[in-house]
């Protein structure tokens, strides 16, 4: 039995990486932010360690006497008043959680990146672990910060951190707690508010998939190495269409104009940043939008052999979960 230390447990990837470590029998200890709510942890048997990315000390008695690291935490959010804690939390709590893995020698770290860092050809065409890209690829703060924490968590390996990367693509199931952009989404879809979309696309898996992907990078990664985890690549219309096949809800047939949404955008963000309040239409999701965001696991099915669960399945249980804990109107 293993003694494994998850960041981000509370979390929506995190939570359910914790969840099967536990069902599978490690002991599993999860870094708990003062006030953060654990109700993605309910039932689970494991050690809560009080702490913060931000916290040096905290973290290097958390990762005493463990033997893998998972570190799923994040600031995740499309719009923030003001981005540096964004880069705090990303980069520098990054930075602080690998050495303190490297301090106390364990045998094996997955970091949760992203497919926002990946180079994406943006035209259809799936991108891979390969596909160029810089820095001046990414749009927003969070697609910035988490490349820069991608080339931190990579500057480890030289200094002999066994470190695996995976690169989650939009994971969609139960326990969705914020929710994610994309479990808001089909919780406005299934609440009626969606009465048009943009013309876009994603890669969608199933959260438990992405969950498990992670566990098989620890066990099969080769350190060093990156790998999607992804399944179907769908355009935003596929989507709606497997909701409205779920839920008998009309899918939203009516397809937005790129430009107007993106000048609304930019007129919204003006506004926030004067208000302070979180804009109705984020830009940097609209200009994600601007691109496919389709991609290749084939890396992680062949050398991980990372399940494929049908997205029709995920997105089922992802409208079961919000129906039942109050997030939509049945």
């Amino acid at each position: 039995m293993s003694t494994v230390f998850v960041t981000g447990a509370t979390g929506f990837i995190g939570a359910s990486i914790a969840r099967q470590l536990v069902e599978r029998g490690d002991r599993v200890r999860v870094l708990v932010r003062r006030g953060a709510d654990t109700a993605n942890l309910k039932g689970l048997d494991l050690e809560k360690w009080p702490g913060d990315l931000l916290d040096q000390a905290s973290l290097r008695s958390g990762l005493k006497g463990c033997d893998t690291l998972f570190h799923a935490a994040a600031d995740y959010r499309l719009w923030a008043r003001d981005p540096a804690l964004m880069y705090r939390v990303n980069v520098e709590g990054t930075a602080a959680v690998l050495e303190a893995a490297l301090e106390n020698g364990l045998s094996k770290v997955v970091y949760t990146s992203s497919v926002g860092t990946l180079g994406n050809p943006g035209d259809g065409r799936p991108g891979t672990e390969e596909t160029p890209v810089s820095l001046d690829d990414m749009v927003g703060p969070y697609k910035k910060s988490k490349f820069l924490a991608e080339r931190t968590a990579e500057s480890f390996l030289p200094r002999g951190l066994p470190l695996v990367i995976v690169n989650p693509s939009t994971p969609v199931g139960p326990r969705d707690i914020k929710p994610t952009p994309t479990g808001k989404i089909i919780v406005d879809f299934l609440n009626r508010k969606m009465p048009a979309y943009l013309d876009t696309g994603l890669n969608i898996i199933a959260v438990e998939d992405c969950a498990h992907g992670h566990i098989l990078a620890a066990e099969r990664g080769t350190v060093g190495r990156k790998y999607i985890l992804g399944n179907a690549n769908l355009t935003l219309r596929d989507i709606f269409v497997l909701l409205e096949e779920i839920t008998g809800l009309v899918a939203p047939k009516v397809r937005l104009p790129y430009t107007p949404i993106l000048l609304a955008a930019y007129i919204n963000e003006a506004l926030s940043r004067l208000t302070g309040r979180e804009p109705l239409i984020p830009l940097a999701g609209v200009q994600m939008a601007g691109k496919f965001m389709f991609f290749d696991s084939s890396r992680a099915v062949s050398e991980l052999g990372l399940p494929q669960t049908p997205v029709k399945d995920a997105l089922e249980r992802s409208v079961q979960w919000f129906h039942a804990n109050g997030y939509a109107m049945q």
